[in-house]
């Protein structure tokens, strides 16, 4: 029996949440004698290097992504003439490969669903995001997303809820993935940790490390948590705050703009930022708390899980996907979201209680290993792929 190829299309070359799940679901299909996966980006990037280096075929060519930048009459204008270029660079670049289905990975992505119409390919569009605003955008991908999809998998039930909720011909197509991920790496050494901690975080031995991991933006809750930080430190000296992650290319100000208020409150000895980390589970080993403060509604929360499997108590926001990951009072907290008095009252309970910081990541790890094994995860896409 001939193997059937996935076309996976993805919207950038980084190493977040999404770029991160689409690299272990490439591999392991790669890795199935089933299948055989090629990768389409948009731009090099390391994201890229790791395919490659694991023996996936990638595709540089453009994706057409929605961004806000769209938004305006020229870009509406000249949309059906980017369309039009970028399924015609896609079908170039693929020299008459023949595809058997195509996996749009992300919501923003829109060749993929363009492609497969035009040349009646089964399209797979696996959605990571909630997007609440603008709300034209909101009321124009469940549509999208019916018309264009022949399946449409969710990352999580309060995605599905989300976009279902707004066009109710979905539920037939829709199918619930949570995200898989297990460690490829052994717990860091207590001597590395010590050394990380020194080094790069710029904390003693015996201070309690409260990190936060993730892409800096407007949404994942940094000035949040670092106004309750400072709040904190007035009772206790022992604590230190790392915020790991770099901005979205182009908007470094946002880094800059965190940077200076960190100074403003004087904490330049007690906050630190370290950019994107490759080897990011050394960095979480070396941490105590990790908090995911979210604004808006995550629709996943791959972090929790990295966390969880570094078996480090977990603190997040009570709204999107990440309530089904992390289990309140048993592998961590949820607060309501933006409360910071109730952020604060959860971080000192895990401050000044060492043993139930330690018994939350033990059951988190223990929770991260049974539900959302990687391997679960690609029996699930196996199966889809298989019987479509």
């Amino acid at each position: 029996m001939s193997k059937k190829t996935i076309l996976f299309i993805h919207q950038s070359s980084e190493l977040y949440g999404s770029d991160k799940t689409l690299f272990y679901l490439a591999k392991c299909i790669n890795e199935n004698p089933q299948f055989n996966a090629i990768v389409v980006l948009p731009h090099d990037g390391p994201l890229k290097k790791l395919l490659e280096e694991n023996a996936i075929k990638v595709l540089t060519t453009p994706i057409v992504k929605v961004s806000r930048s769209m938004f305006n009459f020229k870009n509406i204008l000249l949309l059906p003439f980017t369309i039009v270029s970028s399924v015609w660079k896609l079908r170039k670049s693929l020299k008459n490969v023949k595809i058997d289905i195509i996996h749009s990975n992300t919501v923003a992505v829109l060749v993929g669903a363009f492609y497969s119409k035009t040349y009646n390919i089964k399209h797979i569009w696996h959605i990571h995001e909630i997007i609440e605003k603008p709300k034209p955008v909101k009321l124009a991908y469940p549509v999208l997303m019916h018309y264009f999809s022949n399946k449409v998998v969710y990352n999580s039930e309060a995605t599905k809820s989300f976009y279902n909720n707004e066009n109710k011909k979905l539920i037939k197509k829709s199918n619930t993935i949570l995200n898989g991920l297990d460690r490829d790496q052994q717990i860091t050494p207590l001597h590395v940790k010590m050394s990380i901690k020194k080094e790069r975080f710029k904390a003693n031995e015996n201070d309690i490390i409260i990190g936060l991991v993730g892409r800096i933006n407007k949404r994942k809750g940094h000035n949040l948590l670092l106004n309750s930080f400072e709040n904190l430190l007035t009772k206790y000296d022992n604590i230190k705050l790392v915020f790991v992650g770099s901005a979205p290319p182009g908007q470094d100000f946002i880094v800059d703009d965190l940077q200076n208020l960190i100074a403003e409150k004087n904490l330049k000895s007690k906050c630190i930022i370290l950019p994107f980390q490759t080897n990011i589970w050394r960095i979480y080993d070396s941490m105590d708390i990790v908090v995911v403060p979210s604004t808006e509604p995550e629709s996943f929360g791959l972090v929790a899980l990295e966390a969880m499997l570094s078996s480090k108590a977990v603190i997040a926001s009570n709204h999107g996907g990440i309530r089904e990951i992390v289990r309140h009072n048993k592998t961590g907290f949820l607060f309501e979201p933006g409360n910071m008095n109730e952020l604060m009252a959860f971080l000192e309970v895990l401050i000044t209680d060492k043993a139930k910081c330690i018994e939350f990541g033990q059951e988190g790890e223990k929770r991260a290993k049974e539900k959302f094994s990687l391997y679960g995860y690609m029996e699930e896409f196996t199966k889809l792929y298989s019987g479509i």
